[in-house]
């Protein structure tokens, strides 16, 4: 089903696309309890821009010949590039499923934990989903109280933050272990946060980057280990993650406002695109080439 969400076979950029809107529809279907799909659609959203260097391989029709890409020189780091776009891809083939196995059932936490449990790499994203599931009872429950509300919120949280660290330890570490030092150069200038707000004022306050926070926040630390701080550590990383990252994003996702016009942007891009699908290569086999069609969701604006 999860794989049925997504056009087959389509361009990068279109996958790209296609993901992000995937994850913005997801959180809206429970956005007091999918915090991860939250900011999975938004960091998806931002690695669109590491993918330009495969648009030099674009033909006429836009399609994107990734095999011709990766034989450039490489100062042009497409073999890195096409690492970070199958890391996006790998996360998406990971998680979303769970969310949708967990949202389309009466019983979600009981289906998850009968295709789960017998998966040992799946321990802690069944650990989160628990959590996540623990305070969504709670917070349906008209009655309880606005202490126990916190409560389930601040479970909610943690079980989201069990999701993310599965995704950096399990999925994003391996693919930063092949990063060329140049790119991993790249990725840590390149790892700011802002959520995509509009208003500098928001974007000043919702804003942080890996760098900027070793070199103040995280300083004590770097002189403790006696080493530069790497993104491409998972304990430099996830040490910005959850004090930097995590913090902001919450104080960003209380504002119904500001959450929603993000995601709101990153659909609307998904739909605005798939009005002009990316052509894909032909085959012998399958005769003239063929367009990706647009999915039912993905309609154009109407005119006018």
């Amino acid at each position: 089903m999860a794989d049925d969400l997504l056009s087959d076979p389509c361009c990068a950029f279109h996958r790209n696309l296609e993901i992000s809107s995937r994850y913005a529809w997801m959180y809206q279907l429970q956005p007091a309890c999918f915090k991860w799909a939250a900011m999975a659609a938004i960091a998806s959203h931002h690695i669109r821009l590491a993918l330009f260097p495969l648009r030099l391989d674009a033909d006429r029709t836009g399609y994107v010949d990734i095999p011709h890409s990766l034989v450039r020189p490489k100062l042009l780091l497409t073999q890195d590039v096409n690492t970070i776009r199958a890391t996006n891809n790998a996360i998406f083939n990971d998680l979303f499923w769970v969310h949708l196995a967990y949202v389309s059932a009466d019983d979600g936490i009981e289906r998850l934990r009968a295709l789960l449990q017998a998966e040992r790499r799946y321990a802690a994203v069944l650990a989160g989903f628990e959590a996540i599931d623990q305070g969504r009872r709670v917070l349906a429950d008209e009655m309880a109280s606005a202490a126990a509300r916190q409560t389930a919120d601040d479970l909610i949280w943690e079980g989201n933050i069990e999701l993310l660290e599965h995704e950096q330890r399990a999925l994003v570490q391996p693919s930063f272990d092949r990063l060329s030092c140049a790119s991993a150069w790249l990725v840590a200038i390149g790892s700011a946060t802002s959520f995509e707000v509009r208003g500098v004022r928001q974007e000043i306050a919702d804003f942080t980057s890996f760098y900027l926070y070793s070199l103040t926040r995280g300083i004590p630390h770097a002189l403790r280990a006696r080493t530069w701080p790497r993104i491409t550590r998972f304990d430099d990383r996830w040490r910005w993650l959850v004090t930097s990252v995590v913090p902001r994003f919450r104080r960003f996702d209380a504002d119904t406002r500001l959450v929603n016009a993000s995601l709101r942007h990153i659909l609307d891009e998904a739909r605005d695109f798939a009005s002009s699908p990316c052509v894909l290569p032909r085959s012998p086999a399958d005769g003239p080439r063929r367009t990706a069609q647009p999915r039912p969701w993905h309609r154009p604006r109407p005119k006018g």
